[in-house]
């Protein structure tokens, strides 16, 4: 979008929060880069230049406003519907690979050269991988300066730099303060506070509107005992990271999702924010899903009583799988107790003194020598279990945030045992598919018969075209016409 000069000047001079994340508006007479909704008066057009994201802006010398915190701003819904190595590429540095690995374990990941991955990047973002995660690092730091006590060399190597003085000019190059004046400015009132000692309170964006009930009232109804829960008004579950683990806590509020996070090593904080913004869709763009659904008089009424709808995700990719196996063909309720007898018996324990999560969920290689006679479940299902956690330890099923979702939906459907049903669900909520449409559910077609949509399978995949590429909303309005209690927000 940053190429539509005059779209994107319309889009600043309404301070239009819907923009925010889809690109940055830089100063030409300041310096200064901003969100599209900044709260200042609007500069001069002749002033205005636009970047594709904030690792651009600043690569190109631009400093994030002290007003709008561009570099907080959500995440481009881009990354997300698309499917391309662009996309698999944001996706993977939002998680920290690059941090990790390097950007030949980026490259590595997508299959491609670093050279291709560069060229791809900056064609598309004006900035390659390095500033790109350049940037979150930074987004980290600030996170850390302004909502903890820890030492300044502490953060520096926690947000991932390779040592103080990288941590300082990049905080000052950014920010236009030192790391110790960020502190100034979020005790002097703009910070969240301190909180319980260990325990990260953050604010993490979206764009409005958004709808909690289906969003939190789907994972409280089908939260593992021991690994997820609802408490206090918010959803809390356990986190299997890499350095370590963590325990999140997120509460609807009406402009921004309440994260608490606690984690045994810090460097894990990016990644941990990645996942609960993928978990809750908050990089959706709601205005675009639901003015293509409304166009459906079927829909319309749905979507008019209750807009901005999420998807609810997941975490843990692999553990969704697992979990959707051991709910084929049986209630929440007995899905629930299947998966928390799992955790039990093969997660790591963890500790959590704020409330009563006990484990994490297992990893399918702590799942591979799992004896099937173990589980109460039928042999069919049983079997399907077991060659499903086979191919994910063994590589030879990959459901990451960087894979290629087509490949991962024809892996998946090859397994026996593992109908459309299960494919699609697993498209929709851990490969993240915004199109995945499970039209054999059962909710899905008892809607539509209500609603006078076709109901047959094949009648209503027919129908759902004009939904495309939004059908795994759509899929949420539809079981919204249930009494289910995936559909209302819990109440304490």
């Amino acid at each position: 979008m940053h190429t539509d000069h005059d779209r994107c000047v319309r889009a600043v001079q309404s301070k239009d929060a819907r923009f925010d994340g889809w690109f940055f508006t830089a100063v030409l007479t300041t310096r200064i880069y901003c969100r599209p909704s900044c709260p200042v008066v609007p500069p001069k057009v002749e002033n205005m230049t636009f970047y594709p994201s904030a690792a651009a802006a600043q690569q190109a010398g631009f400093r994030a406003c002290k007003r709008c915190r561009p570099d907080a701003a959500p995440g481009s819904p881009h990354w997300n519907q698309r499917a391309d190595a662009v996309a698999r590429a944001m996706r993977l540095i939002a998680d920290g690979v690059v941090d990790r690995d390097g950007v030949p374990g980026l490259a590595a990941r997508l299959g491609y050269s670093t050279r291709q991955i560069e060229r791809q990047l900056r064609a598309e973002l004006g900035a390659g991988p390095l500033a790109l995660a350049r940037a979150q690092r930074a987004q980290t730091a600030r996170l850390l300066v302004e909502t903890t006590a820890l030492p300044m060399a502490d953060i520096a190597f926690a947000a991932g730099f390779a040592s103080i003085r990288a941590f300082n000019e990049t905080v000052r190059e950014v920010f236009a303060l030192s790391p110790t004046e960020l502190r100034g400015r979020a005790r002097g009132g703009r910070g969240t506070g301190p909180g319980a000692p260990g325990v990260l309170a953050l604010r993490l964006p979206f764009r409005a509107p958004l709808c909690p009930d289906n969003l939190f009232g789907h994972l409280a109804a089908t939260a593992v005992p021991g690994v997820e829960e609802w408490r206090d008004g918010a959803y809390r579950r356990t986190l299997r990271l890499s350095y370590g683990h963590g325990v999140a806590a997120l509460r609807p509020r009406p402009d921004h999702i309440e994260c608490r996070l606690s984690l045994t090593d810090l460097r894990d904080l990016a990644g941990a924010i990645s996942r609960c913004r993928r978990l809750l869709d908050l990089d959706a763009d709601p205005e675009a899903v639901d003015a293509a659904l409304a166009a459906d008089p079927g829909l319309s009424p749905l979507v008019h009583k209750a807009p901005g709808r999420r998807v609810p995700r997941t975490v843990d990719a692999d553990e969704f799988a697992v979990r959707a196996v051991l709910g084929q063909q049986v209630s929440t309720a007995a899905a629930r107790t299947l998966a928390g007898r799992l955790a039990t018996a093969h997660g790591e324990p963890v500790d959590d003194p704020e409330g009563g999560l006990t484990h994490l969920f297992p990893a399918v290689e702590a799942l591979a020598g799992l004896d099937p006679a173990a589980l109460a479940m039928p042999a069919a299902r049983r079997a399907t279990l077991t060659r499903l956690i086979g191919a994910l330890a063994t590589g030879e099923l990959a459901l990451d945030i960087g894979g290629d979702r087509d490949e991962a939906r024809r892996r998946l459907a090859a397994l026996p045992g593992i109908g459309p049903w299960t494919v699609e669900i697993v498209a929709m909520r851990a490969l993240g598919d915004p199109d995945a449409f499970p039209a054999t559910d059962l909710g899905v077609r008892r809607a539509a018969r209500e609603l006078g949509l076709p109901a047959t399978p094949a009648a209503l995949i027919r129908h759902s075209a004009a939904w495309r590429p939004w059908r795994a909303y759509a899929v949420q309005y539809l079981w919204a016409t249930d009494d289910h209690p995936i559909n209302h927000l819990p109440t304490d």
